[in-house]
C-alpha cells in the first residue's frame, strides 16, 4: 500500500515524499522583490517533498496584491535565486507559481495606474491587498477593461518567458501554471467573467484556447518535465463561477494529457471551504479518469483541508501529491509531525498577509520544542 512518506516521481522531479507546500500568498516581497527573510522562510520548510512558491507575478500587469514578488526584472530573479540557493542547500526542491491575476487587481497595482486587464470588462465582487501610507489593508478591485485578442500572444510570450527565467537563472526546480482561484486563466474558462465572442469566448474549446497556449509556451520555456498546473473547478473564489463545469475541466485535462507535464494540481472544492458545493456537484474521480484515459502521465496532486489522515486516504486511492496550504504556515517540519503523530502549532491568522519574521519564520519545529 503506497505511504504518504514514500518516494515518487513528478515528470523530471524525484520528491522523496508525498506531502506539497501549496502555494500561500503572505504579503512580504516590498517591491514585488524576493528578500532573503523568505529565503530563511522557504528554506525552513524544505524537508516537503515539494514545496510550491507563492504566486510570482509574470508581469507588472500580472500583479494584483501589493508586495507580492514578480519573476520579470533582473532584481526579482536575483531575490529568487537566494530562495532556491537556500531551499537546495537544505535538500529541497521548490517551484514557482506563475500567476497573472487579470481582474483581480486594482488600478494602483497596474502600470501608470491603467484598468487590470480581463476576458470581458466584468468586475470581480472581491478585495485586493493594498498598502497605503504602510499599513496593509483590503480594497474593492477596480473594473478591468476586456482584452483585444491581438494582446493575447504577448501574454502568452510573458508566461514563456517567466518561466524560462524561473528554471535557467532564478534556480528554480519547476514551474505550477496557476489556473485556479478565479485568476486570470481561469478567469477565460468560466463563463462567469468571459462574456467573449471571439475566439477566445463561448465553446468550451474556445475559452480552454489560452490556456491550452499558455501551457505549450511554458512547458517549451520550463520543459513539459518540469512544468505543473493548478487547476479550481468549482472554487467560487474572487467571484468566479460557471454553470457547468466538468465537461470544461474534463476537455482540459484531455487536452492537457499529451503535453508530458510533471503534475496536475487541483484544488477539491472551494479553496478553504467546502469540498462539496451544493449548485455546483463535481466528480474529481471522473477528472483524474479523463486525464489518464487521454494518456496523461503526470503525478496527480489533490488539495483543500487534508489532514494526515485523510491525505493517507487520498494516496490509498490514487492521488500521487497531497499539497498541504495553512498547516505549512505554523508547522515549518509538517512532514516530521504528520510522520510522528505530534500536534500542530496553530496559524496566527493576524500575521497572514504582511510584516516581518513574526508569523512568518518564528514558528517553532519539533526539534527546537
Amino acid at each position: 500500500m503506497p505511504s504518504l512518506f514514500d518516494p515518487v516521481r513528478a515528470g523530471d522531479l524525484a520528491l522523496p515524499n508525498r506531502i506539497v507546500m501549496a502555494p500561500l500568498t503572505r504579503n512580504r516581497a516590498p517591491g514585488a522583490v524576493p528578500t532573503a527573510l523568505m529565503a530563511e522562510y522557504y528554506a525552513q520548510r524544505a524537508s516537503a517533498g515539494l514545496l510550491v512558491s507563492e504566486g510570482t507575478a509574470i508581469s507588472h500587469q500580472g500583479q494584483g496584491y501589493a508586495d507580492v514578488p514578480g519573476l520579470y526584472s533582473p532584481a526579482q530573479l536575483q531575490g529568487w535565486k537566494q530562495v532556491t540557493d537556500a531551499v537546495h542547500a537544505r535538500g529541497g526542491r521548490i517551484v514557482t507559481q506563475l500567476w497573472h491575476v487579470g481582474r483581480v487587481s486594482h488600478v494602483e497595482l497596474q502600470p501608470g495606474g491603467q484598468a487590470p486587464v480581463a476576458p470581458s470588462a466584468i468586475a470581480a465582487k472581491t478585495k485586493t491587498f493594498l498598502i497605503r501610507d504602510g499599513a496593509g489593508g483590503f480594497a474593492d478591485t477596480s473594473t478591468p477593461r476586456a482584452l483585444e485578442a491581438q494582446e493575447l500572444p504577448g501574454i502568452v510570450a510573458d508566461f514563456g518567458r517567466a518561466a524560462r527565467s524561473a528554471v535557467r537563472e532564478a534556480g528554480f526546480d519547476g514551474v505550477e501554471v496557476h489556473a485556479a482561484n478565479g485568476y486570470l486563466l481561469d478567469q477565460f474558462m468560466k463563463l462567469g467573467a468571459n462574456q467573449r465572442t471571439d475566439a477566445y469566448g463561448g465553446s468550451i474549446e474556445n475559452r480552454a484556447r489560452l490556456l491550452l497556449e499558455v501551457m505549450r509556451a511554458v512547458a517549451e520555456g520550463a520543459g513539459p518535465g518540469r512544468t505543473g498546473i493548478r487547476l479550481s473547478p468549482i472554487t467560487p473564489a474572487n467571484d468566479i463561477h460557471d454553470p457547468d463545469p466538468q465537461p470544461l475541466f474534463e476537455y482540459v485535462v484531455r487536452q492537457l494529457a499529451p503535453l508530458g507535464l510533471a503534475y496536475v494540481h487541483v484544488i477539491e472544492g472551494a479553496t478553504g471551504g467546502a469540498r462539496e458545493l451544493p449548485d455546483r456537484p463535481f466528480d474529481f474521480d471522473a477528472l483524474r479518469r479523463a486525464y489518464r484515459e487521454a494518456g496523461g502521465q503526470g503525478a496527480w496532486m489533490v488539495n483543500n483541508g487534508y489532514e494526515g489522515a485523510s491525505a493517507q486516504q487520498a494516496i490509498e486511492g490514487g492521488a500521487d501529491l497531497v499539497a498541504f496550504g495553512r498547516s505549512y504556515i505554523a508547522n515549518p517540519d509538517l512532514v516530521e509531525r504528520l510522520r510522528t503523530e505530534a500536534p500542530l502549532n496553530k496559524p496566527d491568522r493576524a500575521t497572514f498577509y504582511g510584516g516581518g519574521a513574526a508569523g512568518y519564520t518564528d514558528y517553532p519545529s519539533l526539534q527546537a520544542g
